[in-house]
């Protein structure tokens, strides 16, 4: 069976306000992450559609970001879930 691994990326420019997670959690489908304030001082919600365990953690609160930059890698665990 093949890992499938997620590169989890900023979508825009900022500084990590909070990192939500630690290095081998497991998260669930569209729970926070991280929380990044942009350069226009609003406040992002980072959260992704798949759950896994968290490989590793690429930033630390209060780090400058752009959208190039690396937050975090999840390993996905491939189960489907959903609600009505």
């Amino acid at each position: 069976m093949n890992d499938t691994v997620h590169i989890i990326n900023s979508p825009c420019f900022g500084t990590i306000e909070q990192v939500m997670m630690k290095q081998l959690d497991y998260v669930y489908e569209w729970e926070k992450l991280f929380l990044i304030r942009t350069s226009r001082g609003t406040l992002e919600e980072i959260a992704v559609g798949y759950s896994g365990s968290i490989l590793s953690l690429e930033v630390e609160q209060g780090e400058q970001v752009t959208p190039a930059t690396v937050l975090a890698k999840l390993k996905d665990d491939l189960l489907i879930t959903g609600s009505d």
